[in-house]
């Protein structure tokens, strides 16, 4: 009888230490998480939907020269000598010229329509050479030009430093700057740690 009461109370003895220790077990898993954050972090696929590359201005890129060559109108005042020239050079063989027409007062009459008509076609005349002389230049070979010239960047001054990719995990929608372009799909770490 005696063993008998003896081994009641050694289970009784067991049983209250199993419970306890039962009881205590959750409040140590969430009071302490796993040391190692890896333990608890798995992989999957997400599906990407966009890609937009960064690009960057690369400071070092050469640079060249590149100039331009601007047609440079004369001064105005040697087509206003021109056609003064012009003019009066044309009034005086049209004088020349009406005067051998008529007698008396009608070889003045003459004389002057004939200088009124030159002077007018010999201004005319000198206008048209400089429109000319303006499209074609002074000795022919085209307008008079200034060349300007500045150092241009060359164009392939931007490089492509990250890139910005929209993807779709698990029904959410995300946002991260890569490195490199992932494609179609890229892995993603998922880990999960209690909250605070």
């Amino acid at each position: 009888m005696k063993l008998s009461i003896i081994l009641a109370a050694s289970m009784m003895l067991v049983a209250n230490v199993c419970s306890a220790q039962d009881a205590d077990a959750p409040a140590r898993a969430v009071a302490h998480p796993p040391a190692n954050v890896e333990e608890a972090t798995r992989y999957g696929w997400a599906v990407v939907l966009r890609v937009d590359p960064i690009y960057e201005r690369n400071a070092d890129a050469p640079t060249h020269e590149e100039c331009v060559d601007e047609p440079v109108a004369p001064p105005p005042r040697e087509h206003a000598d021109s056609r003064v020239g012009g003019t009066v050079v044309g009034a005086l063989v049209g004088g020349v010229i009406g005067n051998l027409f008529g007698k008396g007062n009608g070889r003045k009459a003459a004389t002057a329509a004939g200088a009124v008509a030159g002077g007018v076609l010999g201004n005319n005349l000198a206008a048209s050479a400089d429109a000319r002389a303006l499209e074609t230049g002074a000795s022919g070979s085209g307008a008079p030009v200034e060349r300007h010239c500045r150092q241009v960047a060359s164009p392939a001054t931007r490089r492509i430093a990250a890139y910005d990719v929209e993807y779709r995990y698990g029904g959410e929608v995300y946002m991260a700057r890569l490195a490199y372009d992932p494609g179609d799909r890229m892995r993603v770490r998922i880990s999960v740690v209690p909250a605070d």
